[in-house]
């Protein structure tokens, strides 16, 4: 039913206007102290947004045909137990596979039997990189039509474990000739860049968008100096991110990737869109009260689809403490079922386009990212950041700001920095280290260490047990 005039009884209310009743309100409290607040990044964030703050401001949409899957991590040391664990999951409500290949048996044709690759997504993590196993992959995945993602990060692989697999050049050999294999198949994407690991050590949002794109970037300029027609072809590459609890940030960090790589990529002649998945974040999981984790991941898996993710993996409240196990997968997988086909987030991934608070920081953060990206480039680049250390210290640097706001409480994790359970016991329950290992070993540069948040807390408890 049309509703026109439906609201022209009611006078337009300016900013001014709203922003003075506001004030007087207050009662004398000053409303730049009382109400704005600042993130990590440096935002200052209204309490109130207002159709002005789209003046002249453009927006960013996603792709008309965006649809967004349910995906599960299926670790395959074992690949007949990992196919039948597949298989499971696909008749349970799965619609994409992550597949953690932990060496280099890999038998392509038992792990992903009795699945069908026309309609199942399939992702990749190798802990190796070598070129005969992904060859015999290619080979079986080879006429299926199927939708793969191989997610190789050399340079991913150097931040995170501060050595190559191999070395510079044998890596980049390596990483080009599978290329090669794939940049005609416009099914499957070699290239992945993992954004989760700055996340989860600590980095802000504009340095986790920055430091991906000045990443990405390394691949984009090393590949149009060797295959330039092919990088202006297509270039599919997959951003890996972790999501966090800053619910409506998170969403806009999202959709502020997916523009930032529509920047940096036509800068190259490419126009094809990014794949980004998307999984809970590590950093603000707990021990202790490890129930709240059921809560902090739908809400970060909330966001994760809002912001524009194209699959969704979510993680098991006890995954940090247990060892992987039916009833947290599938409630881990439950999570998303329930999002998607009871509560309609399966239409919602446009909802947050036009909203006026989430336009306007989706803007602020590509534009700090895109400075930030703009002076790692004339610095030198990704890599030359890295071998400086000064990526990792900045890094630490906003690590330490936001581990000093959860210890004095700024930050609240429930049953943790805040409302803790004194009979809750822990102990006798860890089957998995939960916290930092530190192995000393000669790396070329040094690693970027993930660590959650209340580590120092949690570690303390237990000692009192």
């Amino acid at each position: 039913m049309s509703k026109p005039g439906l609201f022209d009884e009611f006078p337009e209310v300016s900013a001014k206007q709203w922003k003075q009743k506001i004030q007087f309100d207050l009662k004398g409290a000053d409303y730049n102290d009382t109400l704005i607040w600042e993130s990590l990044e440096g935002i200052a964030v209204k309490p109130f947004y207002h159709a002005e703050d789209l003046t002249g401001l453009k927006t960013f949409c996603l792709p008309k045909e965006h649809h967004w899957k349910i995906a599960q991590s299926i670790y395959a040391g074992d690949t007949k137990q990992a196919n039948q664990k597949a298989v499971d999951a696909l008749n349970k409500g799965a619609e994409s596979l992550m597949f953690i290949i932990p060496n280099k048996d890999l038998d392509a044709k038992s792990l992903l039997a009795n699945i069908d690759l026309e309609t199942t997504q399939l992702h990749f993590n190798f802990d190796f990189l070598a070129l005969d196993p992904i060859k015999k992959l290619l080979a079986f995945l080879e006429g299926t039509k199927n939708r793969s993602y191989l997610n190789i990060d050399i340079v991913g692989n150097l931040a995170k474990n501060g050595n190559w697999f191999h070395s510079l050049d044998k890596d980049h050999s390596i990483l080009e000739e599978i290329y090669g294999l794939t940049k005609n198949q416009n099914t499957i994407s070699t290239l992945c860049v993992d954004l989760s690991l700055y996340q989860n050590s600590g980095a802000n949002m504009v340095q986790q968008l920055a430091y991906g794109l000045a990443h990405a970037n390394e691949y984009l300029n090393h590949f149009s100096n060797i295959a330039p027609s092919a990088v202006k072809r297509s270039f599919p590459i997959t951003f890996k991110t972790s999501v966090g609890s800053n619910y409506f940030l998170e969403i806009a960090k999202l959709r502020a990737l997916r523009w930032l790589w529509k920047t940096v990529s036509s800068a190259y002649g490419i126009s094809n869109e990014c794949h980004i998945l998307a999984f809970p974040s590590k950093r603000n999981k707990t021990l202790y009260d490890y129930n709240v984790n059921m809560l902090r991941t739908t809400s970060e898996c909330m966001s994760a689809i809002l912001g524009g993710a194209d699959t969704v993996c979510n993680t098991p409240y006890d995954g940090i403490y247990h060892k992987d196990n039916a009833f947290g997968e599938r409630i881990a997988r439950n999570q998303l079922l329930l999002l998607k086909e009871e509560s309609y987030f399966d239409q919602a991934s446009k909802v947050s386009e036009g909203s006026y608070y989430i336009e306007s920081m989706t803007k602020q953060l590509a534009e700090k990212a895109l400075k930030l990206l703009k002076y790692i480039e004339n610095a030198g680049g990704f890599l030359s950041e890295l071998k400086k250390g000064s990526i990792q210290g900045k890094i630490k640097d906003s690590a330490t700001k936001e581990q000093q706001l959860f210890d004095w409480g700024g930050i609240t994790l429930v049953g943790t920095n805040k409302f803790q359970n004194a009979e809750d016991k822990m102990k006798a329950d860890i089957e998995l280290y939960p916290f930092v290992k530190i192995k000393p070993r000669k790396t070329i540069i040094e690693p970027i260490i993930e660590r959650r948040l209340a580590e120092a807390l949690e570690q303390k408890r237990l000692d009192d047990e």
